[in-house]
């Protein structure tokens, strides 16, 4: 008679576990006798890789080996240790990032650890504890109490029964002693409690006014919360609304419809620098649901508010591109602000678009998508225009408010005017006296940080360059440091030309450290504040900048592209553009789509109260069409000229794009990989039905040390193109590739 089987026997002895490597395949591991049962998919895994422990995530269970396992399984290594009682990952996210991982040919483990907030791995991130004291009797047993214990029982009675232990010394004016008396004599319990780290210091800032919905509005609200209650599942909106028509509205109360029907809700905002000001406003409105996410969160903030959010503590998250994988249950709406923003993408491994994830988590969970934006992106319009989204529009600013009047100012005609560069127009500098003088502010762009571009000698003419990349480096001044704004060398400023020895050097073109410091000596009285990555560095920077900036603290902001979207400042009424041709002279088909978008939004930013708003664009391209479109805010007209490139060219959203860079601190070694791959590139698409074009040196060719060579494929169906780059990458790591130098990109938002 056979010997029953023990119910360990039927319990998963073999886990697979993918790791955070780049490589596109699981691991499998043998499940000791002792932790049998003790597994969930999902769950972070210790595991054995090499000769390193890598923590790895548990993504399927096996009674039985699999049989398509072909080695021996002697070899199979032990799992060390289960890292989580209950998994991190919950089911959908494994989903999620499994798809993004696919879609963008990038690695399923590298994805997971990304959903995960940074550090959750390390022992440094834990949650904070602190002592607290808790009221169990007023008893005293028949026993006297001292003045101060009497004063520590009073004050706990009154205050609920429980308080910090630190507030119990301070309050009662009290030392430890009498307290640790009371908890001896089983009077009060003391214990350690987890505090939670609150990511939004100070006050909440009230919500919008609560006014009457305009018809548009109400029309799109309807159209969006009818799709939440309704039955059909996933649906996505494309709410296409001019700067300042109340979209952010349209938002909070479809999100609040969403959490009255017992579901939660994703919002994602493209810069931290919408962020602070934003989520204040939820917290006004939403109360503790709200969590925030963004990397400029400290790492025990944000896992607080990771952990608030697993638990259904919150059950809206606001953030950037990674709070797409905000481990909310029952989601009911995602929104995903300036939709059309390049931030959304990842620009290293593991590559995504969190918009077009976040389109795709909606849809697992049959939720409803909002992409919002003032300038869809073209892919975006275009599947509006197809149905593919169901267009909503907002045409008009609240309360009949018109747009801010633009103006192309001509800067050739300013240079024959002075026979030389002028960084200020006088037309701009006038306007910025007129405005200061009335007690409204105004508000500078110029796309560019530092305070030179780069620097020339004029005897040799030589460019100073970074000694890890092929660019030139950009003079800050405030610091005396020549910056790499790739790969962050610095050195000090030289003194005479370090090819010639030269003491001409000419520092050539103005960034917001320059233009600042011009507008500080031009108008001394104003209150003056540049907004950048430099300056903006520390925790809270930012945010204490633009509050103070919206409370009337400061008269101008001088800043990048951080300070053009999203922004209310109702007393801003002028807006200047310095150097708009940076970006319509970078290598990139998304050039004029960017310029358009920028002018577009910042100028947004001007006459959003009642006042008049005015605009100044300062070009030396007035004729090009992205700027005559942006100066009248026509987004139709813009599209209508910029569609008939795409299609003519073969650009998306006719054709889906693949960037592949191969890197290598060798070139001989970049460029035998590279060639490995074009060629398997020809061999798997033999239907020519993608285009090959390269190798061929990256735009940027060498970067923080690296060669970079670069392929790109184009093609009419993303399914035929990601099928043979997948052969491909497959049959190039078994023909020699070192496949640890490509990086893959599926649907690139530049091409550099």
């Amino acid at each position: 008679m056979p010997t029953p089987k023990s119910i360990s026997d039927s319990l998963p002895a073999y886990v697979e576990a993918v790791l955070p490597v780049p490589l596109r395949r699981s691991f499998t591991y043998r499940v000791p006798d002792e932790l049998r049962g003790t597994i969930a998919i999902g769950a972070r895994l210790k595991v054995p890789f090499g000769k390193r422990i890598m923590t790895g995530y548990a993504v399927k269970l096996h009674t039985d080996l699999p049989e398509d396992i072909e080695f021996d399984e002697s070899k199979i290594k032990h799992i060390l240790e289960v890292s989580d009682d209950e998994p991190l990952i919950t089911a959908e996210i494994l989903k999620l990032t499994q798809w993004t991982a696919e879609y963008y040919a990038s690695f399923w483990g590298e994805m997971l650890k990304a959903s995960l907030p940074a550090g959750i791995n390390s022992d440094k991130v834990r949650p904070k504890r602190r002592k607290a004291v808790r009221l169990l009797t007023a008893d005293a047993d028949g026993k006297q109490l001292t003045d101060q214990q009497q004063a520590i029982i009073d004050l706990l009675s009154a205050n609920g029964g429980e308080m910090l232990f630190t507030d119990v010394l301070e309050q009662a004016d009290v030392g430890a002693s009498p307290i640790n008396t009371l908890a001896k004599r089983g009077i009060v319990d003391i214990y350690t409690q987890d505090v939670l780290r609150d990511s939004l210091k100070g006050a909440a800032i009230p919500d919008l006014d609560n006014h009457t919905l305009s018809a548009e509005q109400q029309s799109a609200f309807e159209q969006i919360t009818g799709a939440i209650g309704g039955a059909n599942g996933f649906k996505a909106f494309l709410l296409h609304g001019v700067t300042g028509s109340g979209k952010t509205e349209v938002y909070i109360r479809s999100m609040r419809f969403a959490l009255d029907a017992g579901r939660s809700a994703l919002m994602l905002v493209p810069e931290i620098a919408l962020t602070p000001v934003f989520s204040r406003r939820l917290r006004a409105v939403f109360g503790s649901d709200v969590a925030i996410l963004h990397s400029n969160l400290s790492p025990g903030e944000r896992f607080d508010e990771w952990r608030r959010i697993r638990r259904g503590e919150a059950r809206i998250a606001i953030g950037t591109r990674s709070a797409v994988f905000a481990p909310l249950e029952n989601i009911g709406i995602v929104i995903i602000d300036e939709e059309h923003d390049p931030s959304y993408r990842q620009h290293e491994s593991p590559f995504y678009n969190a918009r077009d994830v976040g389109v795709m988590r909606a849809n697992l969970a049959g939720a409803i998508v909002v992409l919002g934006s003032a300038t869809p992106a073209m892919e975006s319009f275009y599947n509006a225009q197809n149905g593919k989204y169901t267009y909503l529009q907002l045409p008009e600013r609240i309360g009949g408010r018109g747009l801010a009047k633009a103006e192309l100012i001509d800067m050739r005609a300013v240079f024959k005017r002075f026979g030389k560069d002028v960084a200020l127009s006088p037309e701009l500098v006038e306007a910025i006296a007129e405005t200061h003088a009335k007690g409204e502010q105004v508000i500078i762009l110029l796309n560019r940080r530092g305070f030179s571009q780069f620097v020339l000698c004029r005897t040799c003419g030589e460019t100073l360059k970074c000694k890890n990349c092929d660019i030139t480096l950009t003079f800050h001044r405030g610091d005396g440091k020549l910056l790499c704004h790739y790969c962050n060398y610095r050195e000090k400023a030289p003194r005479v030309c370090p090819h010639c020895q030269s003491e001409f050097l000419y520092f050539v073109g103005e960034g917001t450290e320059n233009i600042t410091e011009q507008l500080v000596k031009k108008f001394p009285s104003m209150r003056i504040a540049r907004v950048d990555r430099d300056t903006m560095a520390h925790k809270g920077e930012m945010e204490a900048v633009l509050l103070k900036f919206a409370a009337g603290g400061l008269d101008m902001l001088v800043g990048t592209q951080m300070i053009a979207k999203g922004h209310d400042f109702p007393n801003v009424t002028l807006v200047g553009v310095i150097s708009v041709d940076i970006g319509l002279g970078l290598p990139d088909l998304r050039s004029a789509e960017r310029t358009f978008q920028l002018i577009t939004q910042v100028a947004g930013r001007s006459g959003r109260g009642k006042k008049a708003g005015k605009v100044l664009i300062q070009t030396y391209y007035p004729e090009h069409y992205a700027l005559r479109h942006a100066v009248k805010q026509d987004y139709d007209g813009f599209y209508a000229e910029e569609i008939k490139f795409r299609q003519r060219l073969g650009y998306p959203p006719f054709y889906v794009l693949a960037s592949i860079i191969i890197k290598h601190r060798d070139l001989a070694s970049a460029s035998k990989t590279a060639n490995i791959l074009r060629r398997e590139l020809d061999a798997a698409n033999t239907a020519r039905q993608a285009r090959v074009l390269g190798p061929a040196p990256a735009s940027i060719s060498r970067l923080k040390n690296e060669f970079r060579l670069q392929i790109i494929l184009k093609g009419a169906s993303r399914k035929t193109l990601r099928e043979a780059l997948q052969i491909a990458l497959a049959n190039t790591e078994n023909n020699g590739g070192d496949m640890r130098s490509i990086y893959v990109e599926i649907d690139p938002v530049n091409l550099m």
